[in-house]
């Protein structure tokens, strides 16, 4: 019989890891303020076209704009973190689903344990 179980994926934090991780977080903050900028350019021109209730609308635009300025400030306590982490720690990137075969006469906390890929520099170092 076959089962479907959760593997987590953990990557060690080298070099090459950490940059590439740096360059993505540094990407997801530019995004972030991309999309503030045009959040607050979108809200003066709806404004100028008096279409909608003023109050409304900013308050709407206010929201948006606080949710990215709060994925922004993640951000920047991610790569403060990651500065801080000394290479060879693992962190964990994803979770994934495996299937699993198992048949009568498994011990079953053996087969049900929490199974972990452990990734280097994106070739699989690890099962465990």
């Amino acid at each position: 019989m076959q089962l479907i179980q959760t593997v987590v994926v953990k990557q060690i934090l080298t070099e090459t890891s950490k940059q590439k991780l740096l360059e993505k977080y540094f990407a997801r903050k530019l995004q972030m303020q991309k999309e503030y900028e045009q959040l607050q350019f979108e809200l003066k021109k709806l404004e100028k076209t008096k279409k909608f209730q003023p109050s409304a609308l900013k308050k709407h635009f206010e929201k948006e704009i606080q949710k990215r300025y709060e994925k922004e400030k993640l951000l920047e306590f991610q790569i403060e973190q990651l500065h801080m982490l000394p290479l060879g720690s693992e962190l964990k990137e994803k979770d994934v689903q495996a299937l699993i075969e198992i048949k009568v006469g498994d011990i079953w906390d053996e087969r049900m344990g929490q199974p972990t890929i452990i990734i280097r520099d994106g070739v699989i170092e690890e099962i465990r």
